[in-house]
């Protein structure tokens, strides 16, 4: 069951990554993947001061966040081989940041990834607890829980190649992201009529 499959991630063995580290060892991976490559996002605010976009908006420059947005390259990092499938699970109403980040995610769809939004509610359930883990499944033998710290700071990955556990969660989210809606639908629906987020950082997160 898909509840179970998130619980082993917590008990599986993996070995923990710094930042940098992971980075360098993930882009590695990426670069000769093919086929599906799965991420599920749980939390609703990181912290991105390495994003100028993010940091405009956390400023209060709606404007200027989106303007740096349309100057990003989406399509350059995807994986060249391989197919993004990103489940974003989404709260309602929004946290600046998510807010920010479904426009972000919305254009990513159009230059080529699969996002798609599902809502909280949906996941309750698998949450008793503890919330889903911040997932990547890049092969039935490699997936990593991205870290975060108490402020959204992304500080690494946990390396797991428990094969049984891999195939449970990849399963798990495929189920998950059967039943979520395509980013930009969601997006135009949900949050192209919104106002500009308040901005600010949060301090602590809901949830590379």
């Amino acid at each position: 069951m898909p509840g179970e499959a998130f619980e082993h991630v917590r008990q599986a063995a993996g070995e923990v990554l710094p930042a940098a580290r992971y980075r360098t060892e993930l882009y590695d991976h990426l670069r000769r993947m093919e086929g599906v490559v799965w991420k599920l996002e749980r939390a609703q605010h990181f912290h991105e001061p390495d994003t100028p976009s993010w940091v405009a908006m956390t400023s209060g420059d709606w404007d200027r966040s989106l303007a740096l947005m349309g100057e990003m390259r989406f399509a350059d990092d995807l994986p060249p081989r391989a197919e993004l499938r990103r489940l974003r699970i989404v709260e309602m109403p929004p946290t600046p940041y998510l807010q920010w980040e479904i426009v972000l995610l919305a254009a990513r769809t159009r230059a080529g990834e699969r996002a798609r939004a599902l809502h909280a509610r949906s996941v309750r359930h698998l949450e008793r607890s503890a919330p889903l883990p911040e997932l990547l499944i890049l092969n039935r033998d490699l997936m990593y829980e991205i870290l975060y710290d108490e402020i959204g700071a992304h500080v690494g990955g946990r390396r797991i190649t428990d094969t049984r556990v891999i195939g449970e969660c990849a399963r798990a989210i495929a189920e998950l992201y059967a039943r979520a809606e395509d980013m930009v639908a969601f997006h135009d629906r949900e949050v192209a009529h919104l106002p500009p987020p308040a901005g600010g950082v949060l301090s602590r997160p809901g949830h590379p």
